[in-house]
């Protein structure tokens, strides 16, 4: 019988001004049951401590770990993009600065690629605040990723999930090396781990560990935090995101609409993804299209209702509800 080959694993880090919570991730990786076989850092041009409290833990650290900080300041997803782009590991597991990982995270991440057809892996995570405590709230629930869209994923249909809502958190993702040249260039109006998720699930399976592997930290100076949790947040919410949010999500769809068609041959469901996302263009459309007049509204709001664009595309009774009654 042929042995299966273990799988090495590089973690990918960007920092960014973020000495507060650094070393407590730092030390979470370093205590890893499974240790990382390299850590990656790029460094955004921090203007604190970040540099410094890496060049100290490399000291001391088991395993190998690389700093590189930009000369000028690249921006989260590009920031990503570089940092990866340094990885040597068949499998590159990406890190926030701010989190804490439990010590069995790389342990089930390795156990999930031991089957050769999982190109991606992602988990759930308890929510923490900024001072380590537990919210009582885990991520996927924030995420409204619930049981239903679980199984979807589970069986394969993890496209039906993402061109409705992103719920894959890059903190919680690990995919294989290989297949990062299909991945990139990210465009810099998308954010890192939305657009990667979307191709990886375009390309094969997409694994689910249900179980959290890591505390995710909410604070107010994360770029991309989490939806809001109460109804008076959704309102707010609500409020902010008319036409020019929709028109900036068609943008982002027909980038990844593009790339598709363009690595086809790199995507097993790429013409399922593009047929999708033209579906789900056309609906933003329509939304980003009405009229200024709530009544006038009715019936472009009733058709997409009825063709269930609202609850593939959408947020079901919340987004009906947005498009009939908010200014």
């Amino acid at each position: 019988m042929k042995a299966v080959q273990t799988p090495s694993i590089s973690v990918a880090m960007c920092t960014y001004n973020g000495e507060r919570f650094l070393s407590a991730q730092l030390e979470s990786i370093a205590s890893q049951s499974r240790p990382p076989d390299e850590l990656v850092i790029c460094d955004d041009g921090s203007s604190d401590g970040c540099a410094e409290i890496v060049r100290d833990f490399a000291r001391r650290a088991a395993f190998p770990v690389r700093l590189v900080v930009n000369a000028e300041n690249l921006g989260s997803t590009k920031n990503f993009e570089k940092a990866i782009s340094l990885c040597q590991g068949t499998i590159v597991a990406l890190a926030d600065q701010d989190d804490i990982w439990y010590r069995n995270k790389l342990e089930r991440v390795e156990k999930a690629f031991l089957s050769s057809t999982v190109v991606a892996v992602f988990s759930d995570a308890d929510l923490i605040d900024n001072d380590s405590r537990l919210w009582g709230l885990r991520l996927w629930k924030a995420f409204s990723f619930d049981a239903a869209e679980q199984r979807q994923f589970r069986k394969g249909r993890g496209l039906k999930v993402l061109v409705k809502h992103p719920v894959v958190t890059g903190a919680t993702m690990a995919f294989r090396r290989k297949l990062f040249d299909i991945l990139t260039p990210i465009p810099s109006n998308d954010i890192h781990d939305r657009w990667m998720s979307f191709l990886l699930v375009a390309r094969g399976q997409f694994e689910l560990i249900s179980d959290p592997l890591m505390q995710y930290r909410r604070h107010e100076k994360q770029q991309a935090g989490l939806p809001p949790q109460t109804t008076r947040g959704l309102m707010v919410q609500a409020r902010t995101r008319g036409a020019t949010y929709h028109l900036e999500e068609i943008e982002r769809f027909r980038q990844l609409y593009d790339r598709l068609g363009t690595c086809r041959a790199h995507f097993p469901y790429a013409e399922y993804a593009r047929e999708e996302i033209e579906r789900k263009v056309s609906h933003l459309t329509n939304r980003a299209m009405l009229p200024r007049a709530r009544v006038a509204r009715i019936p472009k709001v009733l058709q997409e209702a009825f063709n269930g664009g609202y609850w593939r595309y959408s947020a079901g009774w919340n987004s009906i509800a947005k498009d009939l009654v908010i200014p």
